[in-house]
Formats: C-alpha cells, sequence, structure tokens
C-alpha cells in the first residue's frame, strides 16, 4: 500500500498554507489539539481555539462523535480518509444553527517536532447540494402534478373544464354535459353559470374574477351545480393558470361532488352550534330560543317551539294546552305569533305529533296548508301570507315523556323538509337532552321553592293604630329560588313582632332551611317572650344542632306600646342590612347600634339588642339585601340609594311606599327582595296617609 503520510519536519512553515483556497487545519496528538487554521478554514468553520483538543475546539459541532472518530482512524491506522458532501451542523453568532456540506479528506503528517498529527483539507459545497436538491425536488413535483392531472380525467365524479386567459370556456367539457345537461352551446363563455344555483351565483362569478385578475396560484369555491335532474349538489370547483413565457394562457380546472362531505360538516357543525347555544344557559325558554335561532335560516325558514302539562299532570286524551315560548323567522318573512297558549283538539297535527310521539311532515301547494293541519290560528294565517310549502313537527323526549314540540316551515322556492333535515333536527335535540332535562328539572325545583316561600310569606294582621304592609319579589334572573323570608304576627298580648331574614344560597335546599329557620324564630319568639337578642340567641344554638353548616340574617323586632300613646322599637340584628327609620318630615337614619354576627357561626356567644322610639307618623323599613346591593358596588352606595328614595317617598301611603321603592330599586338586581314596612299613627290633629 502506498505511504500516504505528510512530513512537514524539515521545517517548512505550516503559513504557507494561509493562501490557500481551500480550507486547511492541522490538529496533533491523540487529543488531536489543533494547532493550525488557515483563512478560508475559519471562513467556512468559524474562529476555533488553538492549543486545545478537537472535541473541545468542535463543541458546537453536532456531528462531533464521527468528526473525532475519523481523526482517531487516521492516527490509528496511518490511512487517509476521504468523504464526499459530509455533513456539519454548527452555530454561529450571527445566524445560528446551520446545516453545510463538505468534501473533505484527512492524512497523517510528521510535525516539526516529529509528533505525529492530521492534515484536513476541505471544500464547502453546500450550495451545489442545495440546488441539486431543489431541483429533484421541483422535478418530483411536476410528476406528480401530472400524474394528478391525468388520473383526474378517470373520477367519474368529477368534471375538466378549460377557460382563456379571460376566464371564458373555450374547451367542451364531456363530463359537465354529462352531469349538467347543458349542452356545448349552453356551457361555453360564462354560459356555465346558468347551472350554479341562484343563491350561489354571485357569490360564485366575483371569486372567480377575482382569481383571474389578480391569476391566483389556485381557485377554490364550494357551491351548488343544478344537475339534469333538476336537483342539486354541491360540488368543489378548483382550478390553476397554465403559463407560457411568463403570462397566463389559459386555466384549468375540476369539479368534484361533494354534497355527501358537505353534509356530514354541515351535521357538525350545527350539532356543535346546537350544544354551545344551550351550554351555558340554565333557563329553559332562553335554551329552546338559542335552539330555534341554529335552525333557522340553516334548515327552515321558520321555527316555533311550544311546552307541553308536565307528564304527571297531563291529561290522559285531547284537548292538550300549548304554550308558545320560543320562535324564529328568516330575515324579510313576516313574524310569527309568540307567547301565547293554545287549546287543540284530537284533529290537530301537534297533538297527533305528541300522542303518536313521531314526527309529523306535509309538503303542500305554497301558501296553501291543508286544512286538517289545524295549527295555531295565528301560525295558519302566517303560512299563507308567507307562501309556506312544508311544514314539519318534531316532538321533544325529555326523560321519557314529550316534553315540548318543535314546528318547522319552508317557504317559496326553497325545498321542502326532507327526512336528512329531520334527523339532524332530532339529532340537535338529543344533543341538547341532558341540557333540557337539567333546565326542566331547575324549572320545576324552581316552582317548588317559589310555592314554598309564598306559603310562608302571609298577610300581616291588623294591629290597632299601626299600619304594616310586606313585599317580596323573586328574583329576576335565572337562579330566582332564594332564602329570602319576612314574617309578622302577634305574640299573647297583642305586640306585633316583625322578622326578615336570608339564608345562604339559591336553591331549593335554601328555601328549605329559610322555613324552618322561620318556624323556629316564630316558635321561639311566641314562647318565651324574651327580648330580641336572647331569642336571636337560642335560634343560633337550636341552629347548631339542626342546620348545621348553614349561615343567615336576621332582624327580629317588637313594636312595643309606650307611655302616651307612643311606640317603640326593641329590635336586635343578626348579620343583616340595618332597618331603615323614616320620620314623617322626610328625616332618615338607619338602625345600626345592635348589629351583631349572622346566625351559624357564633355558636351560643351573647348578642345585642337595642330599643329606639317611633316617633308619631314615622315608617320602619326592614328588607333584605337584593334591595340594596348591586353586582360590582361598594354597599355603602345601595343604602344610601334607599334612604334617599325612602325619604322622597315618606308621606306616601304605605303601600305606594313600598310599591315605589321596589320600581325604582330592583331594577338591575339579581336577589330575591323582601322587605316589611311599618307605620305608626300620627298624634292627634295631624293627618297623614296611610
Amino acid at each position: 500500500m502506498k505511504d500516504t503520510r505528510i512530513d512537514i519536519s524539515s521545517g517548512l512553515a505550516l503559513e504557507l498554507f494561509d493562501p490557500a483556497p481551500v480550507g486547511v487545519a492541522v490538529s496533533r496528538g491523540p487529543d488531536h489539539r489543533l494547532v493550525y487554521t488557515n483563512a478560508a478554514f475559519r471562513s467556512a468553520f468559524g474562529n476555533r481555539p488553538l492549543n486545545v483538543p478537537a472535541r473541545e475546539a468542535f463543541a458546537d459541532l453536532v456531528e462531533r462523535d464521527s468528526y473525532i472518530s475519523m481523526l482517531d482512524r487516521v492516527m490509528r491506522d496511518g490511512h487517509p480518509v476521504n468523504i464526499i458532501e459530509g455533513r456539519a451542523t454548527m452555530s454561529f453568532a450571527d445566524t445560528g444553527p446551520q446545516e453545510r456540506f463538505f468534501n473533505f479528506s484527512m492524512s497523517e503528517i510528521y510535525l516539526d517536532d516529529g509528533e505525529r498529527g492530521v492534515l484536513q483539507v476541505s471544500v464547502e459545497v453546500t450550495e451545489q447540494i442545495v440546488a441539486s436538491r431543489w431541483i429533484d425536488a421541483l422535478s418530483e413535483e411536476r410528476r406528480r402534478l401530472l400524474r394528478r392531472y391525468r388520473n383526474l380525467g378517470r373520477v367519474g365524479t368529477q368534471m375538466l373544464w378549460v377557460t382563456g386567459a379571460d376566464g371564458r370556456v373555450i374547451e367542451p367539457s364531456p363530463g359537465w354535459q354529462k352531469v349538467t345537461g347543458q349542452s356545448w352551446e349552453e356551457f361555453h363563455g360564462d354560459g356555465w353559470l346558468d347551472a350554479v344555483h341562484p343563491d350561489d351565483r354571485d357569490e360564485t362569478a366575483e371569486s372567480w374574477i377575482k382569481a383571474i385578475e389578480e391569476v391566483l396560484p389556485l381557485w377554490e369555491h364550494v357551491h351548488r351545480i343544478r344537475l339534469a335532474d333538476g336537483s342539486y349538489r354541491h360540488f368543489s370547483a378548483r382550478a390553476v393558470p397554465v403559463h407560457e413565457d411568463d403570462r397566463v394562457v389559459e386555466w384549468v380546472g375540476t369539479c368534484a361532488d361533494i354534497e355527501q362531505q358537505w353534509q356530514e360538516e354541515r351535521y357538525r357543525e350545527l350539532l356543535g352550534r346546537a350544544s354551545a347555544a344551550t351550554a351555558d344557559v340554565t333557563r329553559l325558554e332562553e335554551m329552546l330560543s338559542a335552539l330555534a335561532h341554529v335552525i333557522v335560516p340553516e334548515l327552515a325558514d321558520a321555527c316555533g317551539i311550544y311546552l307541553l302539562p308536565e307528564s304527571p299532570d297531563r291529561p290522559v286524551g285531547p284537548p292538550l294546552v300549548f304554550r308558545h315560548v320560543a320562535g324564529s323567522v328568516r330575515q324579510g318573512l313576516p313574524g310569527l305569533p309568540t307567547g301565547y297558549e293554545v287549546t287543540l283538539g284530537p284533529g290537530s297535527a301537534l297533538v297527533r305529533a305528541v300522542r303518536r310521539r313521531h314526527v309529523v311532515r306535509r309538503e303542500f301547494p305554497r301558501g296553501a296548508p291543508p286544512p286538517d293541519l289545524r295549527l295555531a290560528p295565528g301560525t295558519s294565517r302566517w303560512l299563507v301570507t308567507s307562501g309556506a310549502t312544508s311544514v314539519a313537527l318534531v316532538p321533544v323526549i325529555v326523560d321519557g315523556f314529550v316534553a315540548a314540540l318543535v314546528t318547522t316551515a319552508t317557504c317559496g322556492d326553497r325545498p321542502a323538509i326532507g327526512e336528512a333535515d329531520v334527523t339532524l333536527i332530532s339529532q340537535m335535540l338529543d344533543h341538547a337532552h341532558d341540557a333540557l332535562s337539567g333546565a326542566m328539572e331547575f324549572q320545576r325545583t324552581q316552582r317548588v321553592a317559589l310555592a314554598l316561600q309564598r306559603s310562608l310569606l302571609a298577610e300581616p294582621p291588623s294591629v290597632p293604630g299601626l299600619r304594616i304592609v310586606a313585599r317580596y319579589r323573586p328574583s329576576p334572573a335565572a337562579a330566582a329560588v332564594g332564602g329570602d323570608w319576612y314574617d309578622c304576627f302577634l305574640l299573647h298580648d297583642g305586640t306585633p313582632v316583625l322578622t326578615i331574614g336570608d339564608v345562604a344560597g339559591h336553591d331549593l335546599p335554601a328555601a328549605v332551611t329559610m322555613g324552618q329557620i322561620r318556624t323556629m324564630l316564630r316558635g321561639l319568639a311566641v314562647d318565651r317572650e324574651e327580648p330580641p337578642e336572647e331569642i336571636l340567641r337560642r335560634l343560633d344554638k337550636a341552629m347548631e344542632l339542626l342546620c348545621d353548616d348553614q349561615t343567615a340574617t336576621c332582624v327580629l323586632a317588637r313594636a312595643e306600646r309606650a307611655e302616651a300613646g307612643r311606640w317603640r322599637l326593641n329590635y336586635s340584628v343578626a348579620g343583616h342590612p340595618p332597618p331603615l327609620l323614616i320620620a314623617a318630615d322626610g328625616r332618615g337614619r338607619f338602625l345600626d347600634e345592635p348589629l351583631s354576627p349572622l346566625l351559624g357561626i357564633t355558636k351560643d356567644l351573647p348578642r345585642r339588642g337595642a330599643t329606639e322610639p317611633l316617633p308619631p307618623g314615622s315608617t320602619l323599613l326592614l328588607y333584605t339585601d337584593g334591595l340594596v346591593e348591586r353586582r360590582g358596588e361598594d354597599l355603602g352606595i345601595g343604602l344610601n340609594r334607599l334612604r334617599d328614595h325612602a325619604m322622597s317617598l315618606a308621606r306616601e301611603p304605605l303601600d305606594v311606599f313600598c310599591d315605589e321603592l321596589l320600581a325604582r330599586l330592583v331594577a338591575g338586581g339579581d336577589d330575591d327582595i323582601a322587605m316589611i314596612a311599618l307605620r305608626t299613627p300620627l298624634t292627634a290633629g295631624e293627618r297623614h296617609p296611610v
């Protein structure tokens, strides 16, 4: 074998390699300490530290281990190593990591001190490699496009077409003629647009003109095309420009039938919209309204939704009461009647759909619904005036019974509601089943709780010389069931007791707990006739055993007769907004002296009470926080607002006083409101509205 060692131990300086046009580097010893690099090497590999091992000098080289291995082989075998198009991945301060390619060789040398080393010679070929790869990729892409174009003609659901540079059809298309029934005379030029659905025609033409003017690299558009039998299906049109000498000479395009794909995507989208529309809604009417607005205009021109009596109370036979709760109409059509109840007998299609628990679907001439439909009178008139052509009645089955009925209609030239659309509506309702079930359960719970509340909120008793008025208003928000209560009753000696409170929570358990606390408080007050603060202490202790982990606020007050026919208030407050006292002359102040913590947390600690004179003609108001609290607002602002309004109403009759306060202060609140007011008589010779 030929000896390839290089001997530079004769004293020749390594600087002789400085002007060489190729990269030259020299390392020495078994750890390959780098002792020399020329300018070309530094330009390709960066400035590398000298007199350090190669493993350290080339620490950033991704292929370092392979590089060191080749140096070891040269030192071990004494034979040169030649690499063609070797990759070197390095980091540079100005550009970051780079992948570059080199042809290089490594040969054994003897240095001037007789120590062995390795001479490395490299030539960068990165540009050649990148250019070659780009040419190969471009060639492969062109071959792929050619195969794709040739295969298009073999796909029966696609139509090939060719236009001139101006976008007008210039060649016959057998596929187009077969699918649409258009002859060449009808198809050429811009005639193909006549086969596009009228509702899609303008948008399709605008999109195609834009592609021609801007010379888009790829035009894609989805529209409906009329088939030879007169029906319409969705097609995806795609076209690319053909260039010669940097100018467009023609466009080549295809149309592919995507009706099934479009329907599947549409189903998924509408099901997703229906789920999203009902996700964060708790009120049943709002949920059904959201579903109606998904159905219109995507599936129908109009939609009305009726609620039916709940299963336990529903009569076995006709007639049935339908309560209209939601609806939607496509823009441009007359509005539908809303918010009514109608009783329908066995001859109505609505009753048949409910009793048989299946869809009723009817088609008819424009504006001429058959008499046997027997819908609500207003709906029947609407079908005539709107030019309706079909209706579909879809039962909504929730927890095993028909809870609602969805009615839909199409008008004018729109195709009648088909089986696929009815199936989709049913699927939308199925997807919303849990939400609907929860909303209906919430509504039932709400009715029970409100009934419980109202059964406990009795009219105040009549007390000679006093006027007592109470009011209760449930929350206008979705969660309308709370634990607010008031009470007024007489002790054995005829002394009136007024109390008001609020149990934490807005649900049926809160209303039940409210009833328990109210009853316990009444029993303690009547049995003991102790000071109000002592009665609240006993109530707090009873709650520890009977209503554990439940908290409540309360005001307990007795209107006691004082000397000379005057009245005084003996009261205690447990974590509740303070009573408001309005004098006959309109001055007002809060009675906030005997405040104590709310019930349920103090565990039998002493409570505070106070006595306050009730001047002649004064008005005492006990209220819950729903009258003064507003979200994001300081409570003090709400209290001042209440006092100002109450002072302005000081000389109004007590009924008007309470009603006006509710009218002025309830707007913007989202909580229940309970209030009870007491007015003392004026002295002899004075007149005051009662």
